[in-house]
């Protein structure tokens, strides 16, 4: 027996009747906050570098996709094989210069092969009417609002006299990791001074830049929409 398959195993003996009472009662939603957690102290461990208790969260994290797994296969929705076989298949569908029989020499060259390829799946959710994709709801600020930057410049879309472009490419020009780390840190230490949640207020103003965006771009005749 593989390695996964007895760590299957164990997870359907906890929720079996006679397993354990704290894992029976477990959904979906109540594993949200231990999914975070577990990636986060994911995340730790690679920012230092720590090799072995590295190896010890990707377990952790490991066991939270087979926890949401086996409850879904309880409810005969999906189980552990279907969720794997998805994302292999994806896999090989996304790299079709590795499975088949194309060619890219660059990582540039993957990306925008990756984008062409995932515009033509079809999506499970609703499609989006926006110029912008769908973002996680969940995803942390700063994530989200790197995300919409990234949207306005890949597609160039207009956020003049919505963001200081003027100002985002001067603090660039002197930014480094030391220093932006810096910069942040302090922001958040004014912030806690203050009684103001950055979290909230980045999120908030990246979602108006968002949909300010979306309302100048409407009144662009011929613009494409995403």
């Amino acid at each position: 027996m593989s390695a996964i398959d007895e760590l299957r195993q164990t997870m359907a003996r906890l929720r079996e009747p006679g397993g354990c009472p704290w894992d029976q009662e477990q959904t979906h939603a109540t594993l949200v906050r231990c999914l975070i957690d577990e990636v986060s102290e994911l995340v730790d461990t690679i920012d230092r570098g720590d090799y072995p208790h590295m190896r010890e969260e990707l377990g952790d994290v490991l066991i939270q996709i087979v926890f949401h797994a086996r409850i879904a296969e309880e409810r005969g929705q999906f189980n552990f094989d279907d969720v794997a076989r998805e994302i292999n298949e994806k896999l090989v569908r996304r790299h079709p210069h590795v499975f088949g029989g194309g060619k890219l020499d660059t990582s540039e060259q993957v990306l925008a092969q990756w984008d062409v390829i995932k515009a033509t799946e079809k999506k499970n959710g609703p499609v989006s009417s926006g110029i912008f994709k769908e973002l996680p709801p969940r995803l942390p600020a700063l994530m989200f609002a790197e995300a919409v930057w990234k949207q306005i410049e890949k597609k160039k879309l207009p956020a003049d006299g919505i963001v200081d472009t003027v100002q985002v490419a001067a603090l660039g020009r002197h930014l480094s990791d030391e220093s932006l780390g810096r910069m942040l840190f302090e922001i958040s230490a004014a912030c806690r001074a203050k009684g103001l949640d950055p979290e909230g207020a980045l999120r908030l103003h990246a979602t108006k830049v968002m949909r300010e965006v979306e309302e100048k771009t409407a009144s662009i005749p011929g613009l494409a929409r995403a």
